[in-house]
């Protein structure tokens, strides 16, 4: 499959089965996040992963009505970053984010990319706050986003080429 092909269809999955994801894929999707591209190779992120069912429905918690997904997830993986390395944290975790949800998919794994970063809890505590209260990372780390993991219990159509925006393209100039 074409790395075209494999965009086309992913999507963003919500509803998962009880089936549990393999250990060797789960770290599949970490080596993915591992081997992304960082500005100046500085590598600011840490991944938490989360399989514990009591912990995966507290964090179900952690966002205003984006997080719930969670409550059903086999796994997820919670990205933080050391924001005194590089002026570009935000950057290079949101890449490390996006080759494990693409490595998911390519596994036949859902996911769904929960923002985290400047976002808040039900109960007016920040997202960030209640993640490090929750798993523990230290003060100085930044909370990217967290990434839930199941097998879809649901299936969406793939993106036709001729639906994309292509306005949205300009050459040379806007």
């Amino acid at each position: 499959m074409s790395l075209l092909e494999m965009l086309q269809k992913r999507h963003s999955i919500r509803k998962y089965t009880d089936a549990d994801i393999s250990d060797q894929d789960l770290q599949t999707i970490l080596q993915a996040g591992l081997l992304s591209a960082s500005g100046r190779a500085v590598r600011p992120w840490e991944f938490i992963v989360v399989r514990n069912k009591e912990t995966l429905q507290k964090m179900s918690g952690s966002r205003v009505g984006a997080a719930k997904m969670l409550e059903n997830a086999n796994a997820a993986i919670v990205v933080i970053a050391d924001e005194s390395k590089t002026d570009v944290w935000v950057e290079d975790c949101s890449i490390a984010m996006s080759n494990m949800h693409l490595a998911a998919s390519t596994l036949g794994i859902g996911s769904c990319w929960i923002q985290g970063r400047l976002r808040m809890t039900p109960n007016d505590t920040t997202t960030e706050d209640y993640l490090r209260d929750l798993l523990g990372y230290p003060a100085d780390y930044r909370l990217e986003a967290t990434l839930s993991l199941g097998m879809p219990a649901e299936e969406k159509a793939q993106t036709e080429l001729s639906a994309l925006s292509v306005d949205k393209i300009h050459y040379e100039k806007y």
